[in-house]
């Protein structure tokens, strides 16, 4: 299981350790990520995701897991949430239809 939020596309970065003699040593910072249910509006079912503590708070920013899928790039977004999007965007579209 790759350490890469499946909303955001964040992964782990890479800077220094700084001792207090200035000497800099490599290390990695990691994504706060969390495995999550969260629950889509327009389909009506929840789904299971990693995602990191930032991307949860955005969800409850902006509304949703649909709102969120919907403005997101789908480059950044992950196989199972870009399946997710579609979804979403075939079912607003046939509620738009009818």
């Amino acid at each position: 299981m790759s350490r890469r939020c499946e909303i955001t596309g964040v992964g782990p970065m890479v800077g220094h350790n700084v001792s207090h003699s200035n000497i800099k040593t490599k290390r990695r910072f990691m994504p706060n990520l969390v495995a999550t249910t969260v629950q889509s509006e327009a389909l009506g079912q929840s789904f299971n995701l990693r995602i990191t503590n930032a991307a949860l708070r955005t969800l409850d920013f902006r509304g949703g897991l649909d709102a969120v899928l919907l403005k997101a790039k789908d480059e950044v977004l992950s196989a199972k949430a870009l399946k997710i999007k579609r979804q979403v965007k075939a079912k607003l579209a046939e509620q738009a239809a009818a």
